[in-house]
């Protein structure tokens, strides 16, 4: 079903998966066991084998739940669940091609606390579904096809446990390095945030040479994203300084995104890594057709600083899985968001957060030089000033005739200097509100006065109801 602008209106399925509060709608254990269902449902009218799924998950109590849950919906019809365990969400994209799977499942709501939970699907190509599939789906939980003439007897699925899992993504990560560079020598702060790479993450490096200093490796179900990883690399930062290391790596929750830190404390997010690196591929000649894909809040330096070099950046909506859309659609090979998703199509059909701290640190030791000299001359950031206020209720933007104004008021007074962008979160209860300019002063009174105004209209609809 379409809304009245013409996008797909779905009740589960967000920008990234089916995401919310775990053991509340949408993500309750009786809807995942629908999803498994559902999932071996439309494969079997697709492949002629019994479905073979992969289904992996982060580090989060509820994990145990919705894994149980879902691999029961998977076997009720039939198919065959292959267990991996706690593995970040690239790892699942990778095992699914690699061992001829049918379908990937990763459990797990990325940077979010630790009380949500999410489900994401990957298609046998390691590629996250494409929208229409994932409407597919959901209009198979919600209708009684899956509740008729389910399989019996022999014909019931099975299920196992992938004990070489972790083992086997290790040697694919480490392979995407050059094979005739070392990481030796090198001191590096790894926080795994609690997540789904704490095992992982700190042995890549480690297996690579570098002297590692891991923080973040020791879940409890309930720590994960707690005051650490990409979210809050403070963390991260604070433990560089104190090692004296050369680099610090931050992972978020299920190790799909970094946020690095220099030598010097100072936190290098996604924009200036795609800057180092896409300027590094232009000189190359690896960055196919010259073009760096980013989403709408990338800054405009990060465009400046490619158009310097003879680069291009194409612009998509928020989310990596448009991001990876625009460059399968015409070719690209790197692209990526300024929150650190960053997907080197060459090595992962996904954003992986050890592939990127990888091709980084091939960078910086090339050019021998320390990352806050070579972060610094990458690009020059225009200022922007990011609020994310949340709210009880949300509504339509083009229904909020405040917040409109507010929006249409801070554009007139940037002119062509200056961006703004407003959006609610398609995985939590916020606003982001997003305002690009040369004078900080200005820009952020402008986005204080765009809440204000969303403050207002919100508060209306309150009145209203």
């Amino acid at each position: 079903m379409l809304n009245k602008n013409g996008e797909m209106r779905r009740k589960l399925f967000g920008t990234d998966g089916v995401r919310g509060l775990a053991n509340t709608e949408p993500m309750t254990p009786e809807i995942a066991f629908r999803i498994g269902a559902a999932l071996v449902y439309k494969l079997r009218s697709q492949v002629k084998h019994v479905p073979r799924i992969v289904v992996g998950k982060d580090t989060r109590l509820s994990g145990y739940l919705f894994e149980t849950a879902l691999s029961a919906g998977i076997c009720t019809w039939g198919g065959h669940v292959m267990l991996s365990g706690p593995l970040p969400t690239p790892a699942i994209a990778h095992l699914t091609t690699s061992m001829r799977a049918d379908a990937g499942v990763v459990i797990s709501a990325s940077h979010n606390p630790f009380f949500d939970n999410g489900i994401k699907i990957f298609g046998r190509d390691g590629f996250k579904l494409p929208d229409e599939a994932e409407a597919e789906i959901e209009s198979l939980v919600e209708s009684d096809l899956i509740d008729r003439e389910r399989p019996t007897g022999g014909d019931v699925g099975s299920a196992e446990r992938l004990d070489d899992a972790r083992g086997r993504y290790l040697a694919f990560v480490k392979q995407t390095f050059p094979s005739e560079l070392s990481l030796e020598g090198l001191r590096i702060v790894v926080d795994a945030a609690n997540g789904a790479a704490y095992r992982v993450a700190p042995a890549v490096f480690e297996e690579l040479g570098a002297e590692v200093y891991p923080i973040g490796v020791e879940p409890d179900g309930r720590n994960i994203n707690d005051r650490c990883g990409a979210v809050h690399p403070g963390a991260c930062a604070a433990e560089v300084l104190r090692r004296r290391a050369d680099i610090g790596i931050a992972l978020d929750g299920d190790g799909d995104r970094v946020i690095v830190i220099d030598e010097k404390g100072n936190e290098v997010d996604g924009d200036a890594v795609m800057a180092l690196c896409a300027k590094r591929m232009i000189r190359e000649g690896r960055l196919k057709k010259g073009t760096l894909v980013a989403t709408v809040m990338s800054n405009l330096g990060l465009e400046r600083a490619l158009e310097e070099v003879g680069g291009h950046l194409v612009r998509t909506p928020v989310g990596d899985r448009y991001v990876v859309e625009e460059m399968r659609k015409n070719g690209y090979n790197f692209g990526g968001e300024q929150s650190g998703h960053l997907i080197f199509l060459d090595h992962s059909s996904t954003g992986d957060g050890l592939i990127a701290a990888l091709q980084l640190l091939n960078v910086v030791i090339r050019e021998a030089r320390p990352l806050s000299e070579l972060a610094k001359q990458a690009m020059t950031r225009v200022p922007q000033v990011l609020l994310n206020p949340s709210f009880r209720k949300r509504k339509a933007l083009e229904e909020m005739p405040n917040t409109q104004r507010a929006i249409a008021q801070a554009q007139a007074a940037l002119g062509q200097k200056g961006r703004v962008l407003v959006r609610w979160s398609g995985t939590e209860p916020k606003l982001r509100v997003m305002v690009e300019g040369e004078n900080d002063v200005l820009i952020r009174s402008l986005a204080e006065r765009i809440v204000d105004a969303a403050s207002q209209d919100l508060q209306n609809l309150e009145e209203l109801n």
